[in-house]
C-alpha cells in the first residue's frame, strides 16, 4: 500500500516567524566573507567603488520592483506600506540611489560610470531580473517575501558590521556614509513591515511553504551575488 504523504500545518505567526527568519540564517550576506572583510578593514576604496557600480544595478531600481507589487496588491494596508516604500525611495529627501553614487564619488568611481550600468557582473543582473520577475509575475504575497523579507530585511545587520570602520578606517565624512546610515534606520522598519504582510496574508499551509522558500532562494540570489563581486574584485 502506497504511503500518503503528510500535508504540512498551518503554522502560528511565531513558527511561522521563526522559519522565516531561519530561511534567511543559512545564506545571510552579514555572514558572507566580502562583508567580514569589508567590516575587519581588509578592503580598499577601488573594492568600494566596484561594489556601488554593481549595487546600483541591483538596488536602483527599488521602486520600479514595489511598484510592480502595489499594481497586483488587492489589499490597502499592504497597498499603504508599499507607496510609503516607493515614496521614501524616491522623493523621501535625498533619493537612495543618489547617496549610493555619493559614497561611490568618495571613492573614486563617477556618476556616469555608475548610471551606466556597463560594467555589470553576470550574477548582478541575475539579481535584478531575479528581482523583477518576482515583482511583476509573482503574488503579492511571495513577492513581499522575496523582495522585503528576503532581500530589504537583511540590510541592517550588513551595514552595522560595514559602516564603523568607514568612519574609523577609511576616514569618510557622515555625508559620505549617510546611504548606511539611513538604511539601517529605514531597512528596519521596512522589514518588520514586511514580515507583518507576509504573516498576515500567507493563510494556508502551502502559502507558508511558498514564502519559505521563496525566502530562501531570495537570500541564496543574494549570497550568489556578494560572492562574484569578493571573486571579481578582491581575490589576488
Amino acid at each position: 500500500m502506497a504511503e500518503t504523504m503528510t500535508k504540512p500545518a498551518l503554522m502560528n505567526k511565531e513558527e511561522f516567524r521563526y522559519a522565516l527568519e531561519q530561511a534567511i540564517e543559512g545564506n545571510a550576506v552579514a555572514k558572507a566573507p566580502f562583508t567580514t572583510m569589508w567590516a575587519n578593514g581588509e578592503l580598499k576604496k577601488e573594492h568600494f567603488a566596484a561594489w556601488v557600480e554593481q549595487h546600483y544595478a541591483y538596488v536602483g531600481p527599488f521602486a520600479e520592483y514595489l511598484a510592480y507589487i502595489y499594481a497586483n496588491c488587492p489589499h490597502e494596508d499592504a497597498r499603504d506600506f508599499l507607496l510609503q516604500n516607493m515614496w521614501e525611495e524616491e522623493l523621501g529627501g535625498d533619493r537612495h540611489t543618489d547617496l549610493l553614487i555619493r559614497f561611490g564619488e568618495a571613492c573614486g568611481t563617477t556618476r556616469e560610470r555608475v548610471e551606466s550600468m556597463d560594467h555589470l557582473l553576470p550574477e548582478t543582473i541575475g539579481l535584478q531580473s531575479w528581482c523583477y520577475r518576482m515583482a511583476f509575475k509573482e503574488n503579492f504575497l511571495f513577492a513581499t517575501a522575496a523582495l522585503v523579507v528576503g532581500l530589504e530585511s537583511q540590510v541592517p545587520a550588513i551595514y552595522r558590521r560595514q559602516t564603523p570602520v568607514l568612519r574609523e578606517k577609511y576616514g569618510f565624512t557622515d555625508e559620505e556614509v549617510e546611504f548606511f546610515d539611513l538604511h539601517i534606520v529605514s531597512d528596519e522598519i521596512h522589514g518588520e513591515r514586511g514580515y507583518q504582510i507576509v504573516l498576515e496574508y500567507a493563510r494556508t499551509p502551502e502559502d507558508q511553504q511558498r514564502c519559505i522558500e521563496i525566502v530562501k532562494e531570495a537570500t541564496k540570489m543574494r549570497r550568489m551575488y556578494i560572492a562574484a563581486i569578493s571573486r571579481e574584485f578582491c581575490l589576488e
